[in-house]
């Protein structure tokens, strides 16, 4: 199901069933990007609702340039990165040379797990980690682009990808040996 454009001028005068009808379309794939680059649903949610008071303030700047649903996604994407800015203030992540690789990484363990069982291991990362996972690995950001985003480094970007990468190597691990335990 698509987004039926003519909602978009609507959308701009501020009109509330426009809005409504707009809101209930995307908040369950908006949501799904949001809850990625947060803790928890609660702060998704946060994140989610911040996003779509921006989408409502800035819908006159679309200008029609591709698509719309990724010019919202962009939007919730900003809206996290801002999110994040905002909690790292309060916390330093130090950049780190060389981590962990991700060698000998068993994807059968990830092909037997849920959805939901992954968006729960990608959560539980450290706010860096899972920021800069999320934005290279799932939107493909480049760590040049994550640098200028985050205020950080390229080579911070890296460092805090590789260390994203190793922690969820040694989870999907502890995951194995649980179940490999389990099964004995």
């Amino acid at each position: 199901m698509q987004f039926d454009k003519s909602l978009i001028e609507p959308l701009k005068q501020n009109n509330r069933k426009a809005q409504e009808a707009f809101y209930r379309f995307f908040a369950p794939k908006m949501f799904g990007v949001c809850l990625r680059f947060s803790a928890d649903s609660e702060e998704a949610e946060d994140i989610m609702q911040e996003g779509f008071i921006r989408v409502f303030r800035y819908i006159k700047d679309y200008r029609g340039d591709g698509s719309f649903e990724g010019w919202v996604r962009r939007t919730m994407v900003n809206t996290a990165i801002n999110h994040y800015k905002r909690r790292i203030k309060r916390s330093f992540t130090k950049p780190i040379e060389h981590a962990g690789s991700a060698a000998g990484f068993n994807a059968n363990i990830v092909e037997q797990m849920s959805a939901n069982e992954l968006l729960e291991i990608i959560s539980s990362l450290p706010v860096g980690y899972r920021t800069v996972f999320n934005l290279n690995i799932i939107e493909g950001y480049t760590h040049k682009e994550i640098g200028e985003l985050l205020g950080i480094s390229e080579n911070t970007s890296k460092s805090q990808l590789s260390r994203a990468r190793a922690s969820l190597q040694k989870k999907l691990e502890m995951i194995k040996k649980k179940e490999n335990l389990g099964g004995q």
